[in-house]
């Protein structure tokens, strides 16, 4: 599958790093290795009421979108271990036009 992307929407990604671990043993990687990474963002008040916490996945160069998996019919080992159902795998085209529904979303070109 070509022009494959990755699409998370981190209004909802917890931080667990499911996705790394699940990156990591699937492909052999070593420890501190791995096909996507967590990173979080704050917390920091903002206003009363108001606080910055966000948690994003971000591929690394490691990350082959598990093109093997993907053309036996299965997800990817991140998307299919992602707790919050929150990190898609898919045609690039298809997930950009998601981009329209819902703010608070990223969207990586993997291939």
């Amino acid at each position: 599958m070509a022009n494959l992307g990755m699409l998370l929407d981190y209004e909802w990604c917890t931080g667990c790093h499911s996705c790394e671990i699940a990156c990591q043993m699937e492909h052999g990687f070593p420890v501190g290795k791995t096909g996507i990474s967590v990173h979080t963002i704050g917390p920091w008040e903002i206003e009363p009421d108001s606080w910055q916490l966000d948690n994003i996945a971000i591929p690394t160069k490691q990350c082959n979108a598990c093109v093997d998996r993907l053309a036996k019919g299965k997800l990817a080992a991140c998307e299919h271990h992602c707790q919050a159902k929150c990190l898609h795998i898919g045609d690039m085209d298809e997930l950009a036009d998601s981009l329209k529904e819902k703010p608070r979303q990223a969207l990586y070109h993997l291939t």
